[in-house]
């Protein structure tokens, strides 16, 4: 399961009820900050969530609106907060900016005990944790080196409680060696492979973030079967003409992406100060009926085949 926090969900400058993006992703103990717009800093701490943990920051391209945030982050973290290390992931051209925001104007080319850390990505394996992996690719947006991000959840074989009682395992280590897909011995002396008390491989839970792009076609395979799919919308179809020259979608292609790609949920961010958010849900939920439009502190968990607002 992950949880998606949003921190801000508007586009280019903020609203009265709309902060600048930025969204933390959770899986267990593992925290990730994608983009930090301006303000981001207050927005963690209004939501609850503070600062631990908070170590490793995604960003999906160099625009002022995804990145002017990480400068007072970076600045807090180093003369208060309690974190030895930070590694701030992105294209070539984005870490570029970043770097000159942080060392060229917040710290001034002074280095801090803190060991902040630049990792340049082309797209593939970002990180791989024990129950799943992170990865980048490319999307489409006016500014060069923009990605994507997909959450994936490693396929698994559940374990059978029912066949473990007929087996006689004692509750302890065994069990957890077994869902690990270790062969165990029990204290009786007996050999318990994990073929006997594991079940079926289920696929594990997919996410999709994808920041500012002005294409569809070329998410299609990433996206597909996707649990949930986070993706701008910034303009509706009337506008259309406006979303190709600024490099954005509009609500009906988001939705037609989600639709045709086998999405099971939608949520819509990135929102321009132009539209009611009805207007949004209205467009895109004629194409597909199971979407949402992000607010700023929305909470979701993200199941296999579930999305649900906490």
């Amino acid at each position: 399961m992950f949880e998606i926090v949003f921190l801000g969900t508007s586009a280019s400058a903020p609203s009265v009820h709309r902060g600048l993006t930025s969204q933390v992703v959770m899986h267990a103990e593992h925290r990730f900050l994608i983009d930090a717009g301006e303000g981001t800093q207050r927005q963690i701490l209004k939501s609850g969530l503070g600062f631990k943990r908070l170590d490793r920051i995604l960003v999906t391209h160099g625009h002022l609106d995804h990145i002017l945030g990480i400068g007072g982050l970076l600045s807090t973290f180093v003369r208060w907060e309690t974190m030895d290390e930070i590694e701030i992931v992105g294209g070539k051209a984005a870490l570029e900016r970043v770097r000159d925001l942080v060392f060229g104007v917040v710290l001034r080319g002074k280095y801090p005990d803190v060991d902040i850390r630049f990792r340049t990505i082309e797209g593939g394996p970002v990180y791989d944790e024990k129950d799943f992996t992170v990865s980048a690719f490319p999307v489409n947006h006016r500014a060069p080196g923009c990605y994507g991000f997909l959450f994936q959840e490693k396929a698994r074989r559940p374990f059978l409680p029912q066949k473990a009682e007929l087996l006689d395992i004692p509750p302890g280590p065994w069990r957890q060696d077994l869902v690990d897909g270790k062969v165990v011995t029990l204290p009786d002396g007996r050999e318990v492979t994990p073929d006997q008390v594991l079940g079926e491989e289920k696929l594990g839970t997919k996410l999709v973030h994808v920041g500012d792009t002005g294409t569809v076609d070329d998410l299609y395979e990433v996206v597909r079967d996707a649990d949930t799919l986070i993706i701008e919308a910034t303009y509706l179809e009337s506008e259309q003409d406006l979303a190709q020259r600024f490099g954005h979608l509009t609500a009906f292609q988001a939705a037609t992406l989600a639709r045709d790609a086998g999405v099971e949920h939608l949520i819509l961010t990135h929102i321009s100060r132009r539209y009611h958010e009805q207007e949004l849900l209205e467009e895109a939920r004629a194409v597909f009926p199971r979407v949402e439009v992000a607010r700023d502190f929305d909470r979701f968990r993200v199941k296999r085949g579930e999305l649900k607002k906490v």
